[in-house]
């Protein structure tokens, strides 16, 4: 049977990496956290004095160093699950600061930097059987796929489920911070100039913000199943 790409777009924090990562796992593809991908570039600028004190990007600079900065996925045998390494080093636990998150929008809305990832995106996924999620995959890297989905929760359970995420894996936490970071990167994620989020018109929609990660994982495997008999059949017509 056909192998298909499955895209997973929508809000930050919302629970995509976690829904595609155990589909993943489920039906035996390629799991691609974009999301990781950006974030790699991000603590690339941070470590190399990019970002003024105002915030701002040495833009320049950052283009210049691109072809230096390789990102590759590794598979953890002990979680099961890809870990995402900069250059060689692994770098998971620090892609998920706080600091990385306050700084990942603007360096994601960068055109040479979208330009690379999406480049780099689509090699992973030119034979199909791969879980892609971020904020363009349906939009613009994948406009084909043949199950899109789109997730969204409310800002508030949002910054709860990464305030829980971050003490749970003993870093510091401040839940007026965080929410106030959800609210900021939505804003800027929808209005950026390049590839803005946005729900694709095929993609199906599915508001999380009630449901445990079970019932997500289980609303998603059937939606998978039921793309996987559909792209079946009409391969035979």
């Amino acid at each position: 049977m056909k192998k298909i790409t499955v895209a997973i777009d929508g809000h930050s924090s919302c629970g995509k990496s976690t829904m595609a990562k155990d589909l993943a796992r489920r039906v035996g593809y390629v799991y691609v956290d974009t999301g990781a991908m950006y974030r790699c570039v991000t603590l690339f600028a941070l470590r190399h004095g990019l970002f003024l004190d105002d915030g701002s990007i040495k833009t320049e600079e950052l283009q210049q160093a691109m072809d230096d900065i390789k990102i590759t996925f590794v598979f953890n045998q002990e979680t099961g699950r890809p870990d995402a390494y900069l250059n060689g080093e692994l770098v998971e636990r620090e892609i998920r600061s706080l600091e990385v998150s306050n700084h990942v929008s603007p360096i994601a809305a960068l055109g040479f930097v979208r330009e690379d990832m999406v480049r780099q995106q689509r090699e992973m996924g030119m034979e199909g059987g791969i879980v892609m999620d971020g904020r363009d995959i349906g939009t613009v890297v994948f406009p084909n796929a043949e199950l899109k989905v789109f997730v969204t929760a409310s800002a508030e359970v949002r910054a709860q489920r990464r305030y829980d995420e971050l003490k749970q894996k003993g870093m510091e936490a401040d839940y007026d911070d965080i929410l106030k970071n959800v609210v900021e990167r939505d804003y800027i994620d929808s209005h950026r100039e390049v590839s803005p989020l946005r729900q694709a018109e095929d993609a199906l929609l599915l508001d999380n913000s009630h449901m445990t990660i079970a019932e997500q994982n289980e609303w998603l495997l059937k939606r998978f199943e039921e793309a996987t008999k559909e792209e079946a059949i009409s391969s035979l017509s």
